[in-house]
């Protein structure tokens, strides 16, 4: 019989485990829940792990012969003595009555006088050991009730400590929940949840106030986040900001709102390429913002006429390229924008800027954060935070893809709506904070 165990996150999982590799006919013998282990534990789901077994062919035994061969040996077992057997008894003889009243006589008179001379001696050492005795009692007494009410108030000290620590450590495991819970339902995935909380336990969390606690995971969320950078313009010029992502997400919008600041607060010039030739309204709404910014837009088909248009804007300080949005299951439009982006002239410098929206599901943005890694490295812009009340899928991002997050844009005005990323805010939103 073959043995084996098999885990799964359900026990239909774990049987079915067991059931492709040992077959259908598959014994389950045992199914058992493996409970999550460390302090957190009750925040955890739990495995199965299943034991399965396979019977195997065995070689059979013939009863009969088996019978045979028993009975055999039994007839050749000899059990008739080779000879008798004898037991010799020993008789003891009767003691005379009166030899022993003699005996017993003669030993009382031979040992009369030193029994008189003994015994006055032992009374005497008697009662002096006794008297030590109960001096050493009397103190061993005294000892032992002078430990016992000091062991008293040490037990007392004790149990008010551990009374005061257990009503701590239950205040603070209840606080972890809400914590917990909190960030659960600000969408923060439950992975990132668990490693957090297990980040916690590295610390004496039960021995500190909940203050600690909060400020500890605070500390380790920025840490996770990292420091944001905005756009660097130091290096050659022009410097080349590809704009990407899917549709809908508020590419153009995001771009006019970076080249407003761009150019009002920080001086620079700014240009305006777009290589969105998909939808038909992209490049008459970027040529709005140019108009109003008075910068100049050029249209762009392939990569070469992308390093002909630079070549023309080389005065500049910055050049913006809106790209086709595209679903991240289009392979074709996927191929486009990656070689738009990689044939560049290595003359220049370039960035991409990878623009999701807030409200996106998770496992959407993953779909997304792959596709576009592919194309090329990048850093986040998240737009539309005032469309969603839970920013939890921002640190999911972040966590799975390991991308800055640069810029968020939280409205339509331009160019009011926009603000390098700030960790400490959004942390403090995903803990419930405003």
């Amino acid at each position: 019989m073959t043995i084996k165990k098999f885990q799964g996150k359900t026990r239909e999982e774990a049987i079915e485990k067991a059931k492709a590799e040992l077959g259908e006919n598959a014994v389950v013998m045992n199914i058992k829940e493996i409970k999550p282990k460390g302090i957190f534990s009750s925040l955890k789901k739990s495995t199965f792990e299943v034991t399965a077994a396979m019977e195997e062919k065995e070689d059979k035994v013939d009863s009969g012969t088996a019978l045979r061969n028993v009975q055999k040996m039994h007839e050749t077992i000899n059990v008739a003595a080779d000879e008798n057997i004898k037991i010799p008894l020993k008789v003891e003889e009767p003691m005379d009555q009166a030899k022993a009243e003699q005996s017993a006589i003669e030993f009382l008179k031979r040992n009369a006088d030193l029994l008189q001379r003994e015994n006055p001696k032992k009374e005497a050492d008697s009662t002096k050991r006794t008297e030590r005795i109960e001096e050493k009692l009397e103190n061993l007494q005294n000892i032992l009730e002078k430990q016992y009410s000091e062991n008293q108030e040490r037990e007392k000290e004790e149990q008010e400590f551990m009374k005061a620590a257990g009503s701590k450590k239950n205040e603070n495991l209840a606080f972890i929940k809400v914590l917990y819970e909190t960030l659960i339902d600000n969408e923060v995935h439950e992975k990132y949840v668990n490693q957090i909380l297990d980040e916690l336990e590295k610390v004496n969390w039960n021995g500190n106030s909940v203050d600690y606690i909060l400020s500890n995971v605070y500390q380790k969320m920025i840490l996770k986040f990292g420091t944001p950078q905005g756009i660097d313009l130091t290096g050659k010029k022009p410097k080349i900001l590809f704009f990407v992502g899917p549709t809908g997400v508020g590419k153009t919008t995001t771009i006019a709102k970076v080249a407003s600041w761009l150019k009002v607060d920080q001086g620079r010039k700014v240009a305006f390429l777009t290589a969105d030739t998909y939808r038909i309204a992209a490049a008459e709404q970027l040529r709005t913002y140019a108009n109003i910014l008075d910068t100049p837009l050029n249209i762009i088909y392939s990569s070469e006429e992308l390093n002909e248009a630079v070549e023309k804007l080389k005065d500049f300080d910055v050049i913006l390229v809106d790209t086709a949005g595209f679903s991240h299951k289009n392979q074709e439009q996927k191929a486009d924008i990656k070689k738009l982006i990689q044939n560049v002239d290595i003359h220049y410098d370039s960035e991409v800027y990878l623009v999701l929206s807030a409200t996106t599901k998770y496992k959407d943005l993953m779909e997304i954060s792959d596709v576009y890694k592919e194309i090329s490295d990048y850093k986040i812009i998240f737009t539309k935070l005032d469309e969603t009340t839970t920013y939890g899928s921002i640190l999911n991002i972040k966590l799975y893809s390991n991308a800055e997050v640069s810029y968020i844009t939280n409205g339509q005005n331009v160019p009011d709506d926009i603000e390098v990323f700030n960790s400490q805010k959004i942390v403090k939103r995903l803990l419930g904070g405003r």
